[in-house]
Order: structure tokens, then sequence, then C-alpha cells
């Protein structure tokens, strides 16, 4: 056996030891109730908490595949490995394990609030890393959600595309919308394939949601930056909205999401109902109070 060789399999040895060691409930996985065959965690289960595909990890557990540092970065978060454990791990993989770079918290622009305050008759919303939604203005609230009554560390536009059944149900093609978020946040992955907030994002939503785990798989990666976006609207009904995504020149990693109508169109003049009619309901919510 050559020393590369060997070197793998003593990974497989160290990750069949290590899945051995947790139960489904512990990281966040429902227990079907199927009788295990052996303890903790099936080379599946490994597989999906990583976003990778069954027979990649299963390969790699029988030392038939060198590990890239991005795969060694997500099994060592799923498989909940210490300092040590992971600094073993990607020895055994001749990587070197730097220690993920911490990404300071991020704030809205003082010029983009002050623009998102002033746009009446638009949707707009400020996006940070990972389509984490920073700022909204009214209409963005009236269009798509109340922003305000989402925890701030689950308010995100993947999330919701994904998660939340009321926002996945305003597009029209929803599939494609599904399929862009996933392509952004795998060109994310590629920057920064250790950060945890996209680490635990990515999980989350390969746990929750069958499409988002088989499209994460697929790899595909692009990143479109304007279209037209159908929507249907409870309240206001159908719009077609001119949608934009501009990128701060300064600090890149702010976008500003931009959707609009034609003036004069009937989308337009549902954006304005919409908007009159979410201020009139919160104004006699505060008149109840």
């Amino acid at each position: 056996m050559t020393g590369d060789k060997a070197h793998r399999s003593e990974l497989g040895d160290f990750l069949k030891a290590r899945r051995a060691e947790l139960l489904p409930h512990t990281v966040g996985l429902p227990d079907t109730g199927r009788p295990r065959r052996v303890p903790g965690l099936r080379r599946e289960e490994v597989a999906q908490l990583a976003s990778i595909s069954t027979d990649y990890y299963t390969r790699l557990e029988q030392g038939n595949l060198p590990a890239s540092a991005h795969v060694l970065a997500a099994l060592a978060r799923a498989l909940r490995l210490d300092e040590d454990q992971r600094t073993y791990l990607y020895s055994l993989a001749g990587k070197d394990a730097a220690r993920p770079r911490r990404r300071t918290s991020q704030r809205v622009r003082p010029s983009w609030q002050r623009l998102l305050a002033q746009l009446t008759e638009s949707s707009a919303l400020v996006l940070g890393r990972y389509m984490d939604i920073l700022a909204w203005n009214s209409v963005a609230a009236a269009l798509v959600t109340d922003f305000s009554k989402i925890p701030a560390a689950q308010r995100n536009y993947v999330r919701l595309a994904f998660l939340d059944p009321a926002v996945r149900s305003l597009f029209d093609d929803w599939e494609t919308i599904g399929r862009d978020c996933v392509a952004f946040l795998r060109m994310e992955a590629a920057q920064f394939p250790a950060d945890s907030r996209l680490t635990s994002l990515v999980g989350e939503l390969s746990v929750q949601d069958a499409d988002f785990r088989r499209w994460w798989a697929s790899h595909d990666v692009a990143l479109r930056t304007g279209g037209t976006k159908l929507l249907h609207h409870p309240v206001a009904g159908d719009l077609a909205l001119d949608w934009e995504i501009l990128t701060s020149a300064t600090d890149p990693d702010q976008q500003l999401l931009l959707m609009t109508a034609e003036p004069g169109s009937p989308s337009h003049q549902a954006l304005s109902f919409l908007t009159s009619w979410t201020e009139a309901r919160s104004g006699a919510d505060k008149a109840q109070r």
C-alpha cells in the first residue's frame, strides 16, 4: 500500500469512527425510527449534512478518493470535530488546516439606508453576504413579508425563498428563483468554503428542503443580475416587476436588490395600492393599541 493510499485508508477509518459517535438528534436530523445496523450516523446522513453525494462520501470512507479542502471543511462541521480532530483530518488528507477566517458582522451603509427611505414606489432590499437581508423599505415589506417579525439570524433571502411557504408562493417561476439562489451561494462557497455562517445555512437548507439538497449537489454556478419576476400577491394580485442587483463600489459584500414597475402599468398601480393598504392597516393597528 502506497503512502497516499495508506493515508486515505486511515482518513476513511477516522471518518467512520467519528460518525459512529453521533446520533441524528445531536446534529439536527430527524430520527426515522428505522433500526440501525451500526451505531451512529449512516453514510447518507453524513453526506447530507456535508452537502455532498452519498456515493462521493462512501468512496472517501473506502479510501478511493482524495478529499479537497472544501469537502474537508464541510465534513469537519458535519461531524462536529474539535480543533485537534480537525487538524488531524487535514493532516491525513495532506492539507493545511488553516483556521477559518472570522468575518465581521455587516452594517448597512448610511447612504443606502437613506436611499431606502427615499424609494417610495419601488421594492428595495439591501443584501449582505449569502443574501442575508440587512435592510428594506416599506414597499419591500408590503410586497414580500414583514421582515421585522423575522429573527435577525433567520433573515436571509435564500432561506425565506425555500422555507417560508408564503414567500415561496409569491413567485410564478419559483424553480428559477430557487436555482438562482443556490447558484449564488455556490459562487460564495468557492471564496469562503469554511465560513461558519455559510456552512450553517447550507446545512439547514439541505436538511429541510429536497430541492435545495439536489441543486446544491449539482454544483451549478451562475450569477444573474437582472430580469423580470412574475409575482402572485394575495392582496395586490399579479405583478410583473423588473429586478436588478446593484453592487456597492466601496463594499462589494453589500448589494441593492431593486424591483420596479413601468410607471402607469397595472403592476405599478398594484404596488401603489399595496403600499397604501399596508400603511392603512399599520395605522389601524396602532390606533387599537
